[in-house]
């Protein structure tokens, strides 16, 4: 592997580590609302993969395909292929690296959802 794929996938990493122990925080007081976790990880997902036709260009160019109405199964398993290293994208690599098969679970979910 290229060292700064490495590097932008460890950062990613790092981030998200963030993001997922301010998201278990903020669980234990707030039983109304959505999952914060989900929320975090929507944010980064929602970025790329809810343009419709967006293409990358790191590290090289890629359609990026809408995960919205995709079936959970799959995406949990993708996730789990991203966070294995079975599959390379550094970014979602990074993201799902940080994920436990819980996270992956509910965010897998929350894109399964038929469309309002």
């Amino acid at each position: 592997m290229r060292p700064e794929i490495a590097v932008i996938g460890a950062a990613f990493a790092i981030a998200m580590s963030g993001a997922i122990a301010q998201g278990k925080q903020e669980e234990k007081g707030a039983p109304d609302r959505p999952h914060p976790t989900v929320e975090n990880f929507h944010a980064q997902c929602i970025g790329c993969h809810g343009i419709p036709g967006y293409k990358t260009a790191y590290p090289v160019t890629y359609h990026v395909p809408k995960i919205a109405g995709q079936q959970p199964d799959y995406i949990v398993a993708a996730l789990k292929a991203y966070k294995a290293g079975q599959r390379s994208h550094p970014s979602t690599r990074g993201i799902a690296a940080s994920l436990d098969e819980e996270q992956m679970k509910k965010l897998a979910d929350y894109y399964g959802r038929p469309a309002k």
